[in-house]
């Protein structure tokens, strides 16, 4: 059994000479698997990422790549020298390139697709011919399947020679391959040899359309008490199956999905992306709350003969919280499922910190400008505008260092940091935002 993640974190940052193969990183390597493995690189800094993969053996790199995130495998993809491929390529199977495509170069999935045998080209194109978000695309070729006409004995010698993972049933189809019937394996075991399969047919066994969404599919399969359910295609042509553990996989994706899309994140974001590729993908997120941010900002502005002198202040203060809650957020997020997986700990946060803090001051000058010219032309006046840029720019960056250390000290407390995590951060930049904007307004205005 390999140790828990976190230990392996550490001693993978701990040890810098990656190459010794009698250290200890070297024994992590041979006991790891590939979920594991993946896990692992996706926690390390990119230097050490890097380094880490070039010391696992050729025989696995594959099968780690595919367990990998988009964007930390896109690093180790960057990473890799154009010979090594054709090596990794080796028996390649369809459904390998289909978990690779997005993140491959095209040259990459043509050459990939070139080593494949003619009936993996099959597989691959016929997948392609359903969407991403379409039960089709993630079907397994790996199942048990005879003629209608087909005996106890074929199916007892079908049975005796290969059983991929949750079979429970071997599945029936026509001479043109329509699926037809599901015979439940456990009842052919002491029948007489010549006793035709349909026999011993089930009734109304369930069957997924290739072009049902991911999602919906998925859960008929968890929900239908099989280990297994047939996909057809639109004239009932059996092109595959989906499995519960699969089925679990893509409902994984998709929940994890919703998440990060609520704090206006990708579930494929890299803990330890570059900077410039965070900081962009979460101002577009920034954005569209500083639209609703002024919103809020309008219906204040209603009430300016009651405020007086300081109006314009009370004007802006939902902006400044506004814009430090969701950047918090979006860090809260990243930190929590990286918790989750136990890819944070003691041995990273230092480095993540000071990804996140760099991502939180890019963010924070890009919007603290914005925000300042906005608030002088609005109001015509230009020292406010330095004081409300001022106060985006501390409020974004403490909310990067909320965003880590709050998820952080609540799991230390065992305080389950989804639950409480979000109610403190909003706490904490709503402090910061309106000690920063009213304590410069004071100063510079009044």
């Amino acid at each position: 059994m390999s140790e828990p993640l976190s230990d392996m974190i550490e001693e993978v940052i701990h040890h810098s000479d990656l190459s010794d193969g009698k250290s200890a990183v070297s024994s992590i390597i041979a006991q790891a698997d590939e979920t594991e493995m993946a896990l692992l690189l996706e926690s390390l800094p990119i230097d050490e990422r890097v380094a880490l993969w070039q010391t696992i053996p050729e025989h696995k790199k594959l099968d780690v790549l595919i367990a990998m995130r988009g964007d930390p495998r896109e690093v180790i993809i960057n990473a890799t020298q154009p010979e090594q491929w054709d090596m990794l390529f080796v028996d390649i199977e369809a459904e390998d390139l289909l978990e690779l495509t997005d993140s491959l170069p095209q040259e990459l999935v043509e050459r990939a697709f070139s080593a494949m045998d003619r009936i993996q080209k099959s597989y691959f194109e016929q997948a392609n011919e359903y969407l991403e978000d379409q039960i089709g695309h993630w079907v397994s070729h790996d199942f048990l399947v005879l003629p209608i006409n087909a005996k106890v004995r074929d199916g007892i010698r079908l049975i005796r020679r290969e059983m991929p993972r949750h079979t429970d049933v071997i599945l029936l189809v026509n001479r043109s391959g329509h699926f037809s019937e599901a015979v439940p394996i456990a009842k052919i075991y002491g029948l007489p040899e010549h006793v035709p399969l349909v026999d011993i047919m089930l009734e109304d066994f369930p069957v997924i359309s290739a072009t049902e969404e991911c999602e919906v599919a998925s859960k008929e399969v968890q929900l239908s008490g099989y280990g297994a359910l047939p996909v057809v295609d639109e004239s009932q042509k059996l092109i595959g199956r989906i499995d519960v553990t699969t089925a679990s996989e893509l409902l994984l994706e998709y929940y994890e999905r919703q998440q990060m899309a609520g704090a206006g994140m990708d579930e494929d974001e890299d803990l330890f992306s570059p900077v410039r590729k965070s900081a962009k993908g979460r101002a577009i997120w920034l954005g569209i709350n500083l639209l609703t941010a002024f919103m809020a900002s309008a219906f204040i502005g209603m009430f300016e003969a009651t405020l007086q002198q300081i109006v314009a202040l009370a004007v802006l203060m939902p902006v400044v919280a506004s814009m430090g809650g969701i950047a918090g957020s979006q860090t809260l997020t990243l930190i929590i499922r990286g918790l989750a997986l136990r890819q944070v700990t003691s041995a990273n946060v230092a480095a993540l910190l000071a990804k996140e803090l760099r991502v939180g001051a890019l963010n924070g000058i890009i919007w603290a400008v914005v925000i300042g010219l906005v608030a002088v032309a609005w109001f015509g006046e230009p020292l406010l505008g330095v004081v409300i840029a001022i106060a985006i720019l501390l409020n974004i960056v403490a909310a990067a260092f909320a965003g880590v250390f709050v998820p952080v000290i609540l799991d230390k407390l065992d305080i389950d940091p989804a639950l409480s995590g979000s109610v403190i951060l909003t706490t904490v930049t709503d402090i910061v935002g309106f000690v920063a904007f009213l304590g410069l307004g004071t100063l510079l205005l009044i």
